[in-house]
């Protein structure tokens, strides 16, 4: 690890976290709800939150972008259409663009599969690009909001220090195997877990498509997030460890905890 560049994960709650990579700090899918509120996820279904995030959205520190897998109420609710800078930048789905910029964000990105958000600061460089994922199987995903995964990729000079993989809210699916084809070796895997299902569907990864997931991507460290917060969630935590233990270092973090990347 390159001492003079750092990178860490905090964990907040559900999906959202902070990285800070190198000279650049990203929010993912912000969620600041507290326990007990519910959420809407589309056509009528609510789901409640169980436990609270770690601190209040006015506790973050500056930020340079959001990273918004899917525009879902447990991944950008109302705290954060209210209280977000409405001339930050957010990277998302070509879809949640619309609603974003209706509620009045005025720098927002819709990222196609495989286009790139880039930016540069200090001689170091930021890109993060959108991979594919399903948020359901076969027709059910059509039904749901799109959701994009993303690899983040921090650069000197031309060389990458660090290579991310944010899995978002998805299932596994075949198309999912291109992503280790076109970028190789990921550093770190910041994996959505939870078993999610609603009318009997599973609409997010549970234990064992996660740990499928792991022995595809083979990320030097995985961080598990989404996996306890709401209601809807189905499959807890320790069967994801279990099961992808001996298949890549694992590294739950608590809630308000703060991670190392592993830099290059």
């Amino acid at each position: 690890m390159d001492p003079t560049i750092g990178a860490s994960v905090t964990f907040v709650g559900n999906a959202t976290t902070v990285l800070r990579l190198g000279e650049f700090t990203l929010l993912t899918d912000p969620n600041f709800v507290p326990a007990g509120s519910r959420v809407h996820l589309g056509y009528g279904a609510f789901t409640r939150r169980l436990r609270g995030p770690a601190f209040g959205i006015e506790e973050l520190p500056p930020l340079d972008a959001v990273l918004l897998s899917h525009l879902h109420g447990d991944h950008f609710d109302g705290v954060a259409r209210d209280k977000l800078p409405h001339d930050l930048t957010i990277v998302t789905t070509p879809q949640a663009t619309g609603r974003l910029r209706r509620w009045n964000f005025t720098d927002v990105h819709g990222l196609p599969t495989w286009r790139t958000h880039s930016r540069e600061r200090n001689g170091q460089s930021l890109r993060i690009t959108a991979v594919p994922g399903r948020h359901g199987p076969g027709l059910v995903d059509r039904l749901l909001p799109d959701v994009m995964g993303s690899v983040v990729d921090l650069e000197t000079e031309g060389t990458n220090r660090l290579r991310l993989y944010i899995t978002g809210d998805t299932v596994l699916r075949p198309v999912l195997a291109e992503i280790p084809r076109r970028y190789g070796d990921i550093d770190a895997m910041i994996i959505h877990l939870g078993g999610t299902r609603l009318a009997g569907l599973l609409l997010t990864m549970n234990g064992r498509q996660g740990a499928e997931l792991t022995r595809l991507i083979r990320p030097a460290l995985t961080v598990p997030v989404h996996y306890d917060d709401y209601s809807v969630f189905t499959s807890p935590l320790a069967d994801f460890v279990a099961r992808a233990g001996d298949v890549a270092a694992v590294h739950p973090i608590a809630r308000g905890d703060t991670l190392p990347l592993p830099v290059r």
